[in-house]
């Protein structure tokens, strides 16, 4: 582009961006659309237009306009806001809390302009009225039909909070090995596990050797640690110590000093269905948590294996979620989860949380299908290529 062509754009920008200031649509939308006719457009002219058009309540044009900003900038939260708020105007509450959800996920953990601010706190307040109107439409459709939708279960519940736009499915996503068909279940009842009984019941125990081995300190080491052979998955707790751990097995081998300290400990798990495979199953460990520490959503290895939780030392303030799923986490009750499914943890008091952790087969998997898996996972734990 030439001096003049570029001085001449230049001044039709300036133009445009005093009419936005002064509120006349008509003649900001006649200069940006000039500059995007030069094929000259930025992601900001791009936007600056779908604000002249939206001055002007010209919706289309404003939804595409802002299609144009989002192709080039997709966490451009002006950009995502704006349609959130044509979408409500234009009465479409579902394509409007799509719009904010986007608009507030792009603005976490930026520096933002108060005008900016005060808007996503706008969206996130239309978000909540929308989804309160979605609902109320949906509870009426129930009440007219005569079904008693709150007496049927956490399943529908959760089914409700998906359609509605207030959470999303989450499915098995093991990091290392999927086996397919499995159900997907966050949370397993302990109750009907009959091994759970005499976990619960093994508690004081066990809560005075992990209260031992806390205070002596020896043996406990981050819980994430770096593994030489494989890339840095850049977890956000590598090498910290505000989640440890105290190994009681690793590597599907007993760590014996460890073991012989934790007497009761180990005669528990003995009572469990833990995996044993060669080089890689049981694990079992106390999980510490230092106070206000998060640990941060992820997913596990496998999904042929549950994790178990023993609370042992918890204050108040502890919670783990799984899925959409968040539950309080107390002492002596018994958490078994399906770790391939996102999960995180929160320690929110000013004292340290300490867990028994270890892992048992699904019980879902019959005992031909773990044979197989152990042959097979051994198989690949040992499994080295010949160089030569």
């Amino acid at each position: 582009m030439n001096d003049p062509e570029k001085a001449a754009l230049e001044r039709t920008a300036q133009a445009g961006i005093a009419a936005l200031q002064h509120g006349d649509g008509q003649v900001a939308r006649r200069a940006f659309e000039t500059i995007v006719a030069s094929g000259r457009a930025t992601v900001q002219i791009w936007l600056w237009l779908a604000q002249a058009c939206d001055l002007l309540d010209d919706r289309a044009a404003v939804m595409a306009h802002v299609a144009q900003v989002v192709a080039l900038d997709p966490a451009n939260p002006y950009a995502l806001v704006m349609a959130g708020e044509v979408q409500t105007r234009s009465g479409n509450d579902r394509a409007a809390i799509a719009w904010y959800e986007r608009a507030l996920n792009a603005a976490q953990g930026r520096q933002l302009p108060p005008d900016l601010i005060a808007r996503l706190n706008r969206a996130a307040a239309a978000r909540e009225a929308a989804f309160a109107r979605f609902e109320g439409e949906m509870m009426g459709a129930f009440r007219d039909a005569g079904v008693d939708a709150a007496s049927t279960g956490p399943r529908f519940a959760e089914a409700m909070q998906i359609v509605a736009g207030r959470s999303q499915p989450y499915l098995q996503q093991p990091t290392s090995f999927y086996y397919p068909r499995l159900p997907q279940i966050p949370f397993y009842d302990p109750a009907e596990f009959a091994w759970t009984v005499a976990l619960a019941a093994a508690l004081p125990a066990i809560r005075a050797e992990a209260e031992a081995v806390m205070a002596q300190g020896a043996g406990i080491a981050p819980y994430v640690e770096a593994d030489p052979d494989r890339p840095n998955k850049g977890h956000a707790l590598l090498a910290d110590a505000r989640w440890s751990a105290f190994h009681l097995f690793r590597n599907g081998l007993p760590i014996a000093d460890h073991a012989a300290r934790c007497p009761a400990t180990m005669a528990a798990l003995a009572q469990a269905p833990l995996p044993r495979i060669a080089g890689t199953a049981p694990m079992a460990l106390f999980s510490i948590l230092a106070p206000h520490t998060h640990i941060p959503p992820h997913n596990g290895m496998l999904n042929t294996r549950l994790i178990c939780h023993l609370p042992l030392i918890v204050p108040d303030g502890c919670r783990l979620r799984v899925g959409a799923e968040v539950r309080d986490v107390r002492a002596g009750e018994v958490l078994l989860f399906d770790d391939s499914i996102e999960h995180e943890a929160w320690n929110d008091s000013d004292a340290p949380r300490a867990i028994l952790l270890f892992e048992v087969w699904r019980p879902e998997l019959t005992e031909a299908e773990r044979q197989a898996l152990t042959v097979m996972f051994e198989t690949v734990a040992a499994y080295t290529p010949d160089q030569a």
